[in-house]
């Protein structure tokens, strides 16, 4: 078995804390030995409760680890590319928290800092490499649904804390950036494709000033996706993507259980639902395949699930729906890098 890729995170984010980094210490590939913070009592609170060898008081202290070889980078939006461009620079693989930028123009700097230091960079959307999405792609593309039409896709929760960086818009805060980010990235890998154009409907919080409520439809020609995402709903999420012939739903589509199957329910349209078929997938971490998948990609063992050009375009995407809200009109999604 090859040496696992020997990793450190930048910042003790939530998510790292509670999701990554126990998903990612059950890996196969990786191990995590380092974690920084700009607070020292921070971080090595954070290394003691996780196990992690090695604490440091900055960013830049574990960017100068030499055994180092892996950086995973949670930290707020606007701090994506500035220091995963300095872990790169430092000759470290960079697994970067979505979404990758502030904008394409801004993730095409990804790109350049990728080719000039030859390492691995990757944007970590999860979903992409959880096996339900793989399924779900192999439903649609193998003609299972007929010939797909429509998809629909909406997630939601509750957030009005004013200290929340998803609440502070210098911070690349709000909900198309957080949560919108998911329903226009599995589309477009479901689909294989790039749409043509696309429509966005913004509602702004008048206190913080970030889009609390967000709509878009995108145009794949014959395909048209819509999705709604809200920082301040309900919590909910589902994607549905409908066919000639059949749906399918995806029951739990973005926070995937690690503890229990995921359930995809395929329908030929019965309204009461007697002819749904369930597929069940057995229980896993996507955190963990994703770990693992990008400590091979570093191996040389394989590509990138994702690709930062797939992430620029992705991106484009994003960029292009705060530009049809401004404007009230279709706005095209920028092609190339």
């Amino acid at each position: 078995m090859k040496q696992k890729v020997k990793w450190g995170v930048l910042g003790a984010a939530k998510i790292a804390v509670e999701k990554v980094i126990p998903a990612m210490q059950k890996g196969e590939f990786t191990e995590v030995c380092a974690i920084a913070s700009r607070d020292q009592r921070k971080a090595q609170e954070a290394a003691s409760q996780l196990g992690i060898q090695n604490a440091y008081g900055s960013y830049e202290q574990l960017l100068e680890d030499p055994e180092i070889e892996a950086v995973y980078n949670p930290l707020p939006n606007h701090l994506h590319v500035p220091w995963s461009i300095r872990a790169a620079e430092a000759g470290k693989h960079v697994l970067c928290e979505k979404p990758l930028a502030l904008s394409a123009q801004e993730a095409r700097e990804l790109v350049d800092a990728r080719d000039r230091t030859g390492v691995q960079i990757e944007e970590a959307f999860m979903v992409r490499t959880h096996p339900q999405w793989l399924k779900v792609r192999e439903l649609v593309q193998s003609g299972t649904l007929g010939e797909i039409r429509a998809i629909q896709g909406f997630f939601s929760y509750y957030n009005r804390d004013p200290e929340n960086v998803r609440n502070v818009p210098e911070w690349g805060g709000g909900g198309l950036m957080d949560i919108g980010c998911y329903p226009i990235v599995t589309s477009r890998f479901v689909l294989g494709r790039e749409p043509k154009r696309v429509f966005g409907v913004l509602e702004m919080d008048p206190e913080f000033n970030v889009d609390r409520l967000a709509s878009g439809i995108l145009d794949y020609g014959h395909v048209q996706s819509s999705f709604a995402c809200s920082t301040q709903l309900v919590a909910h999420q589902r994607m549905l993507f409908f066919g000639t012939a059949k749906k399918v739903e995806v029951e739990i589509p973005f926070n995937a259980p690690p503890d229990r199957p995921c359930r995809l329910f395929v329908s030929s349209g019965d309204l009461f639902g007697e002819d749904v078929e369930t597929i069940k997938l057995p229980a896993c971490n996507q955190y963990t395949i994703q770990g693992d998948l990008f400590s091979s990609c570093i191996r040389g063992d394989r590509n990138p699930p994702m690709t930062l050009e797939d992430s620029v375009q992705n991106m484009a995407v994003i960029d292009a729906l705060f530009r049809s809200a401004e404007s009230g009109r279709w706005e095209k999604t920028a092609t190339g890098i």
